[in-house]
C-alpha cells in the first residue's frame, strides 16, 4: 500500500542501512583523510566562529558540503557526492570541476585537489597533516590509505541523512544557543550541541583547540560511524562539565548505557536501525540524556526549552 506521500512503505532497516565497521573500516579511514584535506581548506579561508563551527560540513541530499567558503571577492564550495561518487568544486564566478571518489591514495587525492583549485585561481596553503589521528601521515606522503568501497560510502551517507533529519527535530525543541547539525571532519562525527549560556571552567592542560571548543557549558550528542577505539557505529551523548552522579542517571532506551571508557552515554546504531520506530528510539536517547545532564547541572530548563509546538 502506498503511504500518504505516495511512496511504498519501507522497512526501517532499508532506510537505516547496516554499517559493519569491519567491512568498511579501510574506506572509513581513507574517507576520513579526504574530508580532512577538504576541511582544512575551508578552515584556513573561513572567518572564525565560536566552538570551531566555521570548519564543519553539512549533510546534503547527495552527500556532504563545506557550504560556500570565501576567497577574495569570490566564494566556492566543495561537495562530496556519495551517489555519483564525485567531489564537486564550484565557484561563484561559474567555475566547475569534479574529481572521482574511487580507490586512490590520500596523496593522489591531495595532489589532484590542489591542482584543481590552482586551475580555478584558488591558491591555499594548509597544514597538510591530519588532526585527531593516532598515527598521522602527511597528506602528500600517505599511500597507506587508498580504499574506497562505493557501496559502504553510500550507506554511510544514507545513515547521515536519517541522523541529520532526527537531530534537527531534537534541535528545534531548544530555545537557547544551539549549534547547527554539522559534521566534524576531525573527529568524523555528526553532532548537535546545546548550551546553558554559562561559561565552563577551563580544563587543566587543554590546548587552544579544546579551550575554544569547550569554552561554555554544553550538552552534546552525535553519531560516530566507528573507529579503532569503538569498532561499531554508535550514537553518543555527554554533558560538559559532567555533573556529579551523571553516570548513574537512568536513561532511555534500555539498550543505551554509560561508558566509563568514553565518559559518555552510548547507544549502538544497530539498536536504532532494528527498532520498529527508529526516530522515536533515537529521540528518546537524545532527550533522556539531555534531561539527565541539564537537571543535575541546574540549567534553567524552563527558559531554554520549547514547551509548545512552533
Amino acid at each position: 500500500m502506498p503511504n500518504v506521500d505516495g511512496q511504498s512503505a519501507r522497512n526501517s532497516m532499508d532506510i537505516w542501512p547496516s554499517l559493519p565497521f569491519e567491512a568498511w573500516h579501510d574506506t572509513c579511514a581513507t574517507l576520513h583523510m579526504w574530508t580532512q584535506i577538504v576541511g582544512k581548506i575551508r578552515l584556513v579561508l573561513s572567518p572564525p566562529v565560536n566552538h570551531w563551527w566555521h570548519v564543519t560540513f553539512y549533510v546534503t541530499a547527495r552527500g556532504l558540503t563545506t557550504s560556500p567558503a570565501p576567497y577574495g571577492q569570490r566564494t566556492f564550495a566543495m561537495d562530496f557526492d556519495f551517489i555519483a561518487h564525485r567531489l564537486l568544486i564550484t565557484t561563484s564566478d561559474g567555475g566547475t570541476r569534479t574529481m572521482a571518489l574511487a580507490p586512490r591514495s590520500v596523496a593522489d587525492f591531495y595532489r589532484e585537489l590542489m591542482a584543481i583549485l590552482h586551475a580555478l585561481d584558488i591558491d591555499v596553503v594548509i597544514r597538510a597533516i591530519p588532526d585527531e589521528a593516532e598515527h598521522p601521515i602527511p597528506f602528500a606522503d600517505d599511500h597507506v590509505h587508498a580504499a574506497y568501497d562505493a557501496e559502504y560510502a553510500h550507506r554511510f551517507w544514507r545513515i547521515l541523512v536519517q541522523v541529520d533529519r532526527v537531530f534537527k527535530v531534537f534541535r528545534g525543541r531548544f530555545l537557547g544557543k544551539c549549534s547547527p547539525v554539522h559534521f566534524f571532519w576531525g573527529s568524523f562525527d555528526l553532532a548537535v550541541t546545546r548550551f546553558s549560556g554559562r561559561r565552563a571552567p577551563a580544563e587543566p592542560g587543554a590546548d587552544a583547540i579544546m579551550r575554544e571548543a569547550a569554552s561554555h557549558e554544553e550538552s552534546s550528542c552525535g553519531f560516530w560511524p566507528g573507529s579503532g577505539a569503538m569498532p561499531a557505529p554508535a550514537f553518543y551523548a555527554y554533558t560538559f562539565p559532567a555533573p556529579a552522579g551523571l553516570e548513574r542517571e537512568p536513561i532511555r532506551p534500555r539498550s543505551a548505557f554509560y561508558s566509563p571508557d568514553f565518559s559518555q552515554f552510548l547507544l549502538p546504531h544497530e539498536e536504532v536501525r532494528r527498532a520498529d520506530a527508529p526516530d522515536e528510539v533515537l529521540l528518546e536517547f537524545l532527550q533522556s540524556t539531555y534531561e539527565a545532564g541539564a537537571t543535575l547541572a541546574h540549567w534553567d530548563r524552563a527558559a531554554l526549552e520549547r514547551t509548545t509546538a512552533a
